[in-house]
């Protein structure tokens, strides 16, 4: 959760109990990274009603909710572009144990797919890689939730984690036409 601040997340966390929404803040980092790598139009707010209809059955969110999910969108699109990549999933603590840790993953992953087949709506015919990484993110929403809490599956985690920081940035370059050789920094408004 490099660029996600634990205030954001907290204020997050208890908007969504506050409005009884049945939604991880995982989730909707997760919808909102794959809407954004998937292509979604950034301009006059066109991610909004995608993100709606995939967290809450199209309704508006509450005054106190949106304000927040709109902060967590300005990061997502913000870390996603930021030349030290420093985008990340957003998951549980570090602190958490694993299996927590593993299961807001496999929110998010599944979160981030869901957000990307609603703007990509022919990945089959993305790039051979690109095929390739969702296949794999696919397959670890799959993955066993009863772990220990083992350096060895720490060092699995960790990597898991990562695979998923490449797929969201190989997705954003393919769907939103982003070329590698750019040394200028990418403005997504």
């Amino acid at each position: 959760m490099k660029t996600t601040s634990v205030l954001l997340l907290s204020k997050l966390q208890a908007a969504l109990d506050k409005d009884k929404l049945a939604v991880l803040p995982a989730e909707i980092h997760g919808v909102l990274t794959g809407l954004v790598c998937g292509g979604v139009p950034l301009e006059n707010k066109q991610w909004v009603q995608p993100m709606l209809e995939l967290i809450n059955d199209g309704e508006a969110l509450s005054s106190e909710l949106m304000p927040l999910v709109e902060e967590l969108y300005q990061q997502v699109v913000t870390s996603l572009v930021d030349p030290d990549m420093s985008f990340t999933p957003m998951l549980a603590d570090a602190d958490d144990p694993l299996n927590d840790r593993l299961e807001a993953f496999i929110n998010w992953v599944q979160s981030f797919l869901t957000g990307l087949a609603m703007v990509q709506t022919s990945l089959d015919k993305a790039s051979d890689e690109v095929k390739e990484l969702i296949q794999d993110l696919t397959e670890f929403t799959m993955v066993e939730l009863e772990v220990d809490d083992s350096p060895e599956n720490e060092a699995g985690f960790d990597a898991l984690v990562e695979h998923a920081r490449i797929g969201a940035w190989e997705c954003l370059r393919e769907f939103r036409g982003l070329d590698d050789g750019d040394d200028e920094p990418v403005v997504l408004h």
